[in-house]
């Protein structure tokens, strides 16, 4: 399938997608996404969501892009999506591969890996933006697809939550980065700490700053 722009500044997830799938005879459809694309440091972390036809509650009125929401918010959604989810499925690339690869190939390893996890197997899937051309079903990739539907939101936030709960543990192994509090992304506090400190072990090599300090 197709890669489709939306209509500018339409950003709130809903099940247009799904329902038009459904009406094709699709039933189990997944979302899928990626946390730590941009970051300097750590895993690159995907997430993959089947979402039954109709979740019940008020959380699902919440139900944001992961970066739109607070770390307090994300954390409350994450139980009632895992719960209402039909399955869930997480891939995590680590930094080598980042760099031994590049950071697409890496984020299309993370979703490959959380799709396989997926017990049943999807029939179909939603993507954020990216499409994975090795995997044999049928697919569409939507930009901003995380702003805009309902699924891809949900695996963005077990993408997140997941990948942040790994940078506070390494924020333990590899301290004084602040890695708890900006999860590795490129930040003043990051960067400051980086020319002071000079990159860890977890920091990707191959991206700019941390490519520089290196001399490479």
């Amino acid at each position: 399938m197709r890669q489709e722009k939306p209509q500018p500044g339409y950003y709130k997830p809903t099940f247009a997608e799904e329902n038009r799938l459904a009406a094709e005879g699709y039933h189990l459809i997944a979302g899928v996404d990626e946390a730590g694309r941009g970051a300097l440091a750590g895993p690159v972390v995907a997430g993959a969501v089947i979402m039954p036809p109709d979740p019940k509650g008020s959380w699902t009125k919440l139900v944001k892009d992961s970066k739109l929401l607070t770390p307090e918010e994300r954390e409350f959604l994450f139980p009632y999506i895992t719960e209402a989810a039909v399955s869930c499925g997480t891939g995590i690339v680590a930094h080598e591969l980042i760099d031994a690869y590049d950071i697409v190939i890496a984020t299309r390893i993370a979703m490959r890996q959380a799709i396989e996890q997926l017990a049943p197997q999807p029939e179909t899937l939603l993507i954020d933006y990216l499409l994975l051309p090795e995997i044999p079903l049928p697919q569409k990739g939507i930009v901003d697809g995380d702003r805009l539907c309902f699924s891809i939101a949900c695996a963005s936030i077990i993408a997140k939550v997941t990948r942040d709960h790994i940078m506070i543990e390494l924020d333990a192994v590899y301290p004084g980065y602040g890695l708890a509090r900006h999860k590795g992304y490129c930040t003043d506090e990051h960067v400051l700490c980086l020319y002071n400190l000079g990159p860890a072990y977890i920091h990707r090599i191959s991206f700019h700053p941390v490519r520089d300090l290196l001399g490479l």
